[in-house]
């Protein structure tokens, strides 16, 4: 994310990539890595318990406007952080003889409990303030502490259980709902109520059936995904953290994907950064939220095809009203 800076930042962009992995001086195999997710999956490491894995960085700076731009006392950092944990660690990168930044950061596995985010940040001073920053990442790097392979989108959980009795005992107030999404955690999760009504759980499971089973399944689908998108979003908003200067910043984990992709319906035509900073405003001050939601509700039903899934449940429940006459 470019974020508005009151004095000269770089305008080219800055590259930050995981050259290798060791896990307790053993090094993570290649195929747990993956450049252009521009994540690492560090679950299957070789050891069932391991203490720290160390990555060697490399980055990429655009030299040449560096040379000639109104900053000094440059430094390239390689920040670590987590969310959940409220862990952080920093690492500085040196320039090396190749024209490249290079450098290692250690993640203890102790400080971190699912996802990590490694970014890369620049500073230097200027008008004689030291450590601005005039340069990031666009995008970070994923660490992921329980993946077994390295991809960045996971698929959301939908976990069945009887709202009245069953073991999640918090789901119990709810238990004439179909279902629930809960978005606290690192994953998002959909708990599908067996006992809100009968056979449904049975059409959802079922990947055949009578066309009015598929039916249900499709539109039922759809609107789950529908409430998973809204949910998600509501809570990525709410969850915003600011810079010194009250500029937004784009959440680390899931929450990412979700704002930049639902952002541009929700607000067309605005920049990320426009866009956080005014529905964050909205959010706040409650001046123009509630006229949001119908944005909102749009977005997620274009996530969730909602009008395609409709559409196709009209038309087939047409033909079966010709074929029944």
């Amino acid at each position: 994310m470019k974020h508005v800076f009151p004095y000269q930042t770089l305008f080219d962009p800055v590259d930050l990539e995981v050259v290798s992995v060791t896990v307790d001086g053993r090094s993570l195999p290649y195929m747990q890595i993956s450049k252009s997710e521009r994540t690492i999956a560090l679950h299957q490491t070789g050891r069932t318990e391991w203490d720290a894995a160390t990555l060697q960085l490399k980055a990429t700076l655009p030299e040449q406007e560096i040379a000639v731009g109104p900053w000094s006392d440059l430094v390239c950092l390689a920040v670590l952080t987590e969310n959940a944990t409220n862990a952080r660690s920093t690492a500085r990168l040196s320039k090396g003889r190749d024209g490249y930044w290079h450098g290692q950061i250690e993640l203890v596995h102790g400080r971190h409990l699912n996802r990590a985010s490694l970014a890369l940040a620049v500073t230097g001073e200027i008008g004689g303030v030291q450590g601005r920053i005039i340069g990031a990442t666009d995008k970070d790097w994923c660490i992921d502490l329980k993946a077994v392979t390295p991809k960045r989108q996971r698929e959301i959980p939908i976990v069945e259980t009887d709202f009245r009795e069953g073991p999640e005992e918090w789901l119990r107030p709810f238990k004439d709902s179909l279902w629930i999404v809960e978005t606290v955690n690192d994953i998002p999760v959909v708990y599908l109520n067996t006992t809100a009504v009968e056979g449904l759980v049975e059409i959802m499971n079922d990947k055949g059936g009578s066309p009015g089973e598929k039916l249900v399944r499709d539109m039922t689908a759809s609107q789950i995904a529908q409430d998973v998108w809204t949910a998600m979003f509501h809570t990525a908003i709410s969850e915003l953290d600011l810079d010194d200067d009250g500029t937004p910043v784009v959440p680390s984990g899931w929450r990412e994907p979700v704002l930049r992709m639902m952002l541009p319906d929700v607000l067309p035509g605005r920049q990320l950064t426009d866009a956080l900073f005014e529905i964050n405003e909205r959010r706040t001050s409650g001046s123009g939220w509630p006229e949001l939601q119908t944005n909102i509700q749009y977005a997620a039903g274009k996530r969730s095809q909602v009008t395609k899934k409709l559409t196709n449940a009209v038309r087939m429940v047409d033909s079966m009203d010709r074929n029944g006459s």
